[in-house]
């Protein structure tokens, strides 16, 4: 196929271009016409285009790849634009590769390929440049020509040679490729100088990428010139160096520093390290051995080997697997607790089977006081493992997690790295204290730092943005501690076993305090069992009158309060025995703090008991309704949630709806304002487990019949006149008996949930299950009041 042209040299030269040419894809370059190219050919396809083509015509079509790192390119893989080439010399190698000398002939435009085996072959037309002579196209030739000179002259990977064969090129075109293919631009930037058809475009082109680099290596040459007065005079002072190592090592005098270095090196291989870490250690050894001491650089790096060589990466204490004497410990420590003791157990059982078995992720959740993170302590000293607490409360920034970067002023580790060093071993209980009470900030997410601290398919490889090394968290058995679980985040929540730590019972309470508390408070306030002892009725009254919690960090400083008090008498010379009653107490803690109020407040109609769960454990609600003259408004207060102001509208309207049923006048809505309070007004409020409380207190107030004093309840309520179940069944329970409330109101779905109440608590209680509101209704109410 040929193409007609005016030039009759032209046309004589293109007899010799075939319709088809074999394709060579090339990768990370660009072929340009007339320039002579060297190529070395190693993929098998093009191995076989180069012999065909060396027996045939010695003609191919050299097209650049768009990605150089694809090993078999398609026909999508390559660029449109290409270049017909003669192949001038082929050499073959040892190895099975090519050299190969090629020499560009002309541009050429892809039109289709025509097949793929056994190699690309492809039907191509051919681009022959012509231009007409004007003044801009000589005016940019010439400013190319001394441009090109000059970067020659600044550039050294530009050979000097270049700026001779540059003279002799007469053709605009050719020099612009000669420039394109020998300066320092990408491989996408050659090929769209190669797709610039027009001249003048062309010459534009690489003209501003010439520009560009003539720029950069002026600024390089001065950023250089700055260099190299700082760089003679560090040689100068290293050359010294040397010969006083030489002159001191001649008068058998050590230096100081090379000891250290040896130092450093020793403990290195103390540290058995993993091979990764090691490499990474002996490198910065090697860089610190280089250095001045007096050099800033110096410092961080030293502190940075310092803290590679503390870690202890290969220190690991040994578990006591005798689950007998850990079952003895675990009892020594806490009171009841059963669920949490028997995970611990059910741990040591499986490590004594299998020995690599991975740290377990807990979650203790539950109230204050109820002993969360002391019983942290009791499983490391059960299990004969060192312990490090870490507070998250407040935290803010993510690299309290991961550390700062080493680039940074001041930089350590983060505090998981910095926890492992302290406790000295890489298999200690680490207890993550108020995860629910992480921050965030501009600095980061904290919570998200801490995945991958606790996800056991990710720890065995966690990386400190200050070591940037790997360390094997895997033998680390985390525990986190919370109150609430809401706050933590799910994809948190998710990696953590959560095991809830409800409050305590009286009797439980009673028992902490004889076994744990009334021992701790005499020793630290110096008091022998010959000078105080404690009744059980005593400590009864002072959980019931003078503490309302679920934990016991309230009854601890009661209890300290009255070890003070004695101790004041000792000292000031008392001997005799202190025995603390039920009737002598009072004098030690003064007036009484809480007293159930349920039968004072509930005589009158209108108010009825009802059970919450808190962030604190179990409490008790009263919710008061009362009438007066109005348009059948309905008001609501003592900051209630949109949930329990629900509840409300709900409950009034099913009574509403049967309003007949109950003996309730429907004069009552139209020409009264209901108005329903939930005490303790400063006190946030919400959730739907209020509804059978509300419903039984309108009930009440509408039909003048007071609620039964010794019933609690709790429950959601639906308009079709069903109870439906809540959470919080066994705190809601514990607080009911707290309060001195025998009977409890509950949903019958909710039967179920009493297998975690202790049975010394059911023992002395009755439940009642509802299934309709009705129900609760017919149950809670008494007679009318009277007067």
């Amino acid at each position: 196929m040929v193409i007609g042209f005016k030039n009759d040299k032209a046309i004589k030269d293109r007899l010799f271009i075939p319709a088809e040419v074999p394709i060579l894809p090339l990768r990370g370059t660009v072929a340009y016409p007339d320039l002579v190219m060297p190529l070395i050919v190693g993929r098998e396809r093009s191995i076989r285009l180069v012999d065909e083509a060396m027996n045939k015509d010695k003609m191919i079509g050299i097209i650049t790849q768009k990605n150089p790192d694809i090993e078999d390119p398609g026909i999508e893989d390559l660029y449109t634009i290409g270049t017909i080439a003669t192949i001038m010399k082929m050499v073959k190698m040892v190895d099975g590769s090519q050299r190969v000398v090629v020499q560009g002939v002309c541009r050429f435009k892809l039109i289709e390929f025509s097949s793929k085996e056994p190699h690309l072959t492809a039907r191509v037309l051919p681009i022959f440049e012509e231009y007409q002579k004007d003044i801009e196209i000589d005016a940019m030739y010439l400013n190319l020509k001394n441009l090109y000179k000059k970067a020659i002259e600044m550039a050294p990977y530009l050979s000097s040679e270049l700026s001779q064969i540059a003279t002799k090129i007469e053709s605009p075109g050719n020099l612009a490729d000669l420039i394109a293919s020998t300066i320092n631009i990408s491989a996408t930037e050659k090929q769209e100088i190669l797709e610039k058809i027009d001249l003048k475009e062309r010459m534009k082109k690489v003209t501003a990428l010439l520009n560009r680099e003539v720029e950069t290596l002026e600024l390089s040459s001065r950023i250089q010139s700055h260099v190299k007065e700082g760089i003679d005079k560090t040689q100068r002072e290293y050359y010294l160096r040397e010969q006083l190592k030489a002159i001191q090592k001649e008068l058998g005098e050590t230096d100081d520093r090379l000891a250290e270095i040896d130092e450093i090196r020793k403990k290195i291989a103390e540290a058995k390290m993993p091979p990764d870490v090691q490499k990474v250690a002996d490198k910065e050894v090697d860089r610190l051995s280089k250095m001045s001491t007096m050099s800033a650089e110096y410092t961080v790096s030293r502190t940075y080997l310092d803290w590679l060589t503390e870690i202890p990466w290969s220190v690991s204490t040994e578990d006591n697997l005798n689950i007998k004497d850990a079952s003895k410990i675990l009892d020594e420590d806490h009171y009841d607790l059963t669920k949490v003791k028997k995970r611990i157990l059910e741990y040591l059982a499986v490590r004594k089977l299998k020995a690599d078995m991975k740290g377990p992720i807990l979650c203790f959740v539950g109230p204050p006081g109820v002993g969360k993170t002391s019983l942290g302590k009791s499983i490391a000293r059960a299990l004969g493992r060192k312990f490090f607490r870490m507070s998250l409360g407040g935290i803010r920034d993510e690299a309290e997690i991961r550390g700062h970067r080493r680039t940074y002023v001041g930089a350590l580790p983060g505090r998981i790295v910095q926890g492992i060093k302290k406790s000295g071993s890489n298999n200690p209980i680490f207890m993550l204290d108020e995860v629910d009470k992480i921050g965030t900030d501009f600095r980061g997410d904290p919570s998200s730092a801490l995945l991958e601290v606790l996800d056991p398919e990710q720890n065995f490889s966690f990386s400190d943005h200050y070591l940037e090394v790997p360390f094997d968290l895997s033998k680390v058995m985390f525990i986190a501690t919370a109150n609430q679980l809401d706050p933590i985040p799910p994809a948190l929540k998710d990696r953590m076993e959560v095991l809830e730590l409800p409050g305590y019972t009286e009797e439980e309470k009673l028992m902490i305090a004889k076994q744990f508390l009334i021992p701790k408070e005499r020793t630290e306030h110096g008091l022998s069992e010959d000078l105080i002892e404690f009744e059980d009725e005593g400590i009864k009254v002072v959980i019931r009158s003078y503490t309302r919690e679920s934990g016991v960090r309230n009854l601890e400083r009661e209890l300290a309060a009255v070890c003070r008090s004695v101790a004041k008498d000792v000292a000031e010379g008392e001997t005799e025995k202190k025995i603390i009653t039920a009737e002598s107490i009072h004098g030690y803690l003064g007036p009484i703090k809480h007293f159930s109020e349920v039968a004072a407040r509930t005589k009158y109609s209108g108010v009825a008991t009802g059970l919450a769960w808190t962030p604190t454990g179990g409490d008790i609600l009263f919710i008061e309704s009362t009438k007066m003259r109005g348009k059948g408004n309905l008001t609501l207060t003592g900051q209630l949630g949109d949930v329990m102001k629900e509840s409300a509208q709900a409950a009034l309207s099913y009574i509403r709806s049967k309003a007949g049923e109950f003996n309730i006048s429907e004069d009552i809505f139209e020409k009264n304002d209901i108005h329903i309070h939930v005490p303790a007004g400063a006190i946030p409020k919400d959730g739907p487990s209020a509804g059978v409380t509300m419903l039984v207190s309108l009930v009440s107030l509408l039909t003048d019949k007071p609620v039964r004093n010794d019933v609690a309840m709790t429950g959601e309520i639906t308009l079709r006149g069903l109870v439906l179940p809540v959470g919080g069944i066994k705190e809601k329970v514990l607080a009911a008996k707290r309060a001195g409330i025998n009977i409890v109101a509950l949903p019958k779905m909710n039967e179920k949930d009493l297998e975690e109440v202790p049975e010394s608590i059911k023992d002395n209680m009755e439940f009642r299950f509802m299934e309709k509101m009705d129900e609760a209704v017919e149950f809670c109410l008494t007679e009318k009041s009277k007067g």
